[in-house]
């Protein structure tokens, strides 16, 4: 089943029970998916692309959460908090960090980097790897603290 159908099927359920905070977040699902299969290239969104744009919203309301934090305005940082979390049910679970420094760490022997200066090598890799599992931040992160111990 396709991002877009689970969505609709969730986006009935939600008007049913009046989920004002999943009708409101399943509609900007929908509104993405929208824009993406009408952006001109008329090519069909691969799961790939579906989750590529769930972490994009998310993003987007993290940024817009800190934002609000920083203003102290509770009001509009609880709305966005509500979003991320159903948001991220259609996502696919993320990795520990654990699962993560591990495969990074598969990522840096196969690519024989071995200095802060090979981290676009790694970066590349890894992105590619772990794309849809764990947040380009994170993996900037470990990347950076493991390329920069010493050997």
């Amino acid at each position: 089943m396709s991002l877009e159908q689970k969505i609709m099927g969730s986006l009935k359920t939600a008007m049913l029970n009046k989920d004002e905070v999943a009708l409101r977040s399943l509609r900007a699902i929908k509104s993405a998916i929208l824009l993406a299969k009408t952006d001109g290239t008329h090519k069909e969104l691969t799961e790939a692309d579906e989750v590529k744009l769930l972490q994009k919203l998310v993003k987007q309301r993290k940024d817009s959460l800190a934002i609000y934090e920083q203003q102290n305005r509770a009001d509009l940082a609880k709305k966005e908090e509500e979003e991320i979390a159903v948001i991220e049910q259609y996502l696919p679970a993320q990795m520990s960090e654990e699962e993560l420094t591990a495969a990074i760490k598969e990522i840096i022997t196969s690519v024989g980097a071995t200095s802060p200066a090979d981290m676009g090598k790694v970066m590349g890799a890894a992105t590619k790897a772990l794309a849809g599992k764990t947040d380009g931040g994170a993996i900037s992160a470990v990347v950076k603290s493991l390329l920069s111990q010493p050997k």
